[in-house]
């Protein structure tokens, strides 16, 4: 009699709770399903937009995985289980898991504000904390550049985000500033048209602004004179290392002195 009744207790039990099992089994199933088909949905319109492939990728899996902790608490509600104590484990354990990982998710905030504003772009010639290189990659935590000797640098995006970064492609145009040497006996007009003419017949060099040259400094042993001119981002250093040889040249051929650092020795002989 005692297992017949904990056999009929069970199945009565059973039937009062197959209904939430089925329930709470259906929404489980069709809340997972509806997730997937809601992230893949978001997923193809962050695609499309101006919004980094990355970024995109990422956020469609934060909330794919969002939306499937809340159909799996719905679920755990519907079955009777008491789900506040449940969110509050999680609570925990995220807060938890925060603290233990404070540079990795200052390093992923950093790389969603990158992809977001874009201070830069893959390609960009970029200075940060005293290292100059070409953007190859903007992944989540971390940013790949490769500087002008081949070096791949990896840098933190938290302190990327928040550091001082130099542009050097941000800007179509650049401009470009010499300091010409000559000696006191030279003629300064002459250096200065000479300057001038270089840079004139200098194709990559812009006339609008024009050049600009004065003299800059009388120095201990030198006069010098400064030009600037402007060109294209692209161009920069091809004008600058070209418009040295060509002046140095144009100098020696004027005959334009380019003095070195020398001092006058006077010796007394005194007599006792």
């Amino acid at each position: 009699m005692n297992i017949q009744n904990i056999i009929d207790t069970f199945y009565t039990k059973l039937y009062a709770f197959a209904p939430k099992l089925v329930s709470g089994f259906l929404v489980l199933i069709i809340g997972l399903y509806i997730s997937s088909i809601v992230a893949k949905q978001v997923k193809k319109s962050l695609l499309k937009s101006k919004i980094d492939d990355e970024l995109a990728l990422f956020l469609s899996k934060i909330l794919k995985v969002l939306l499937q902790v809340t159909v799996i608490i719905s679920s755990l509600s519907i079955l009777g289980v008491k789900t506040s104590s449940f969110i509050a484990i999680l609570g925990s354990a995220g807060l938890a898991i925060g603290l233990a990982l404070q540079g990795s998710l200052s390093n992923l905030a950093g790389g969603v504000l990158i992809l977001i504003l874009k201070p830069f772009t893959l390609g960009n010639l970029i200075e940060y904390s005293g290292i100059t290189g070409t953007v190859e990659s903007i992944d989540i935590f971390t940013t790949k550049i490769k500087t002008a000797d081949n070096k791949l640098v990896i840098i933190p995006n938290g302190p990327l985000a928040n550091g001082i970064v130099i542009n050097y492609s941000a800007k179509e145009t650049r401009r470009n500033e010499w300091i010409f040497s000559i000696g006191y006996s030279d003629d300064i007009e002459k250096a200065k048209q000479l300057i001038l003419a270089d840079l004139q017949a200098n194709e990559k060099i812009h006339s609008d602004p024009e050049p600009f040259i004065a003299v800059h400094q009388l120095a201990d042993n030198s006069v010098n004179i400064v030009a600037r001119a402007w060109s294209n981002s692209s161009d920069l250093w091809p004008v600058y290392f070209q418009t040295l040889e060509n002046l140095k040249k144009s100098f020696d051929k004027e005959g334009i002195s380019i003095p070195f650092p020398q001092r006058d020795v006077h010796i007394h002989n005194h007599q006792s």
